[in-house]
């Protein structure tokens, strides 16, 4: 009976054991289950970043867009031509730099002035008169300045300059506002000055514009000394116009170096604006070695030929150049 008991108690014993645990276990168990429910919790519950919704469209506040800027191109024409006439045959030119502008927020202004020389028929090159013709007529066509066949020498240049300087002070845009930074008061406004953006951003000539072109560039270099008395107030003149700013390029078409030694000062040392030179390999008005002289006048030039004349080739062949060269100098300047 006895033994009996025992057995029993012995078992009551080891069934206690198997269904207790001990503190240690305890503490195992509840940290095992806090850390699981917690996990859990985790997964079901999104995080504050992602209860963060961005606001629908209509709520955003709509930023002001960047402002277009205008860049301005003087196109200067060639002997015996206008500034109406030289925009009917280089039209094309306007629409290809308005495409490729358009990306860097970039509006092209091309200006087209008229030299102030006016030609009689008798100046004009290839010219016959015919029987009972008055030759006192005047012509729509007009020189940046005059050659004199016994000296060499050019006359009217600074007339020319001046013409130039005029039509750059009559580009110059009023003040107009800007929109604020990102931040600022939506009420504010912010005006471009002139002083920082320049009047004229760069130069095309073709032939003796081409000529012109170069020339001009090259006085407006702020750290070029002007050797020459009779050249101080046309130059005085140009950079006043352009308040003091050199032109970020120049591009000469079938373009010449001045001669005369009296100018001399604008090639020495070399231009240092960046230039395009576009060339026609079978141009027979201006020597080729004319042209060469210009190109190599200036500092890295970059030079394109043509199989043509002597004209402003318009294809779009041949004005992809002139479009990467003008981008080119402007982004370089951004």
């Amino acid at each position: 009976m006895l033994l009996a008991l025992r057995i029993i108690r012995g078992r009551l014993l080891l069934s206690s054991q198997r269904t207790s645990l001990s503190p240690l276990s305890k503490f195992r168990s509840f940290t095992a289950g806090t850390m699981g429910d917690n996990a859990t919790s985790q997964q079901q519950q999104p995080s504050a970043a992602a209860d963060h919704k961005p606001p629908h469209p209509a709520q955003r506040q709509k930023a002001a867009p960047r402002p277009k800027k205008e860049v301005r191109i003087l196109m200067l024409h060639g002997y015996t031509q206008s500034g109406p006439l030289f925009r009917a045959k280089v039209r094309a030119l306007e629409k290809m730099l308005a495409k490729a502008l358009a990306p860097l927020n970039l509006v092209p202004a091309l200006l087209y002035p008229t030299a102030p020389e006016r030609l009689s028929p008798r100046d004009i090159p290839g010219y016959q008169p015919s029987e009972g013709a008055d030759e006192s007529e005047e012509t729509d066509s007009w020189a940046w300045f005059r050659k004199d066949e016994a000296s060499g020498n050019y006359r009217l240049v600074d007339r020319g300059m001046v013409r130039i300087a005029e039509s750059m002070a009559e580009a110059i845009p009023p003040p107009q506002p800007q929109a604020v930074a990102e931040g600022g008061n939506s009420g504010e406004q912010k005006v471009e000055s002139t002083e920082e953006t320049g009047v004229i951003d760069g130069v095309v000539g073709f032939s003796q514009g081409g000529c012109m072109a170069a020339m001009l560039a090259s006085a407006m270099e702020p750290d070029r000394t002007v050797s020459s008395p009779e050249d101080e107030e046309w130059v005085k003149a140009v950079r006043d116009a352009n308040k003091g700013q050199p032109l970020k390029f120049a591009v000469s078409y079938s373009g010449f170096w001045a001669v005369p030694e009296r100018l001399g000062w604008l090639y020495e040392p070399k231009i240092k604006t960046p230039t395009l030179h576009i060339l026609g390999s079978l141009d027979t008005v201006v020597e080729e070695s004319r042209s060469q002289g210009l190109v190599e006048r200036c500092e890295e030039p970059l030079v394109v030929t043509h199989p043509g004349g002597h004209y402003v080739p318009v294809n779009k062949e041949w004005v992809m150049p002139l479009v990467g060269f003008v981008r080119k100098c402007l982004e370089e300047e951004k």
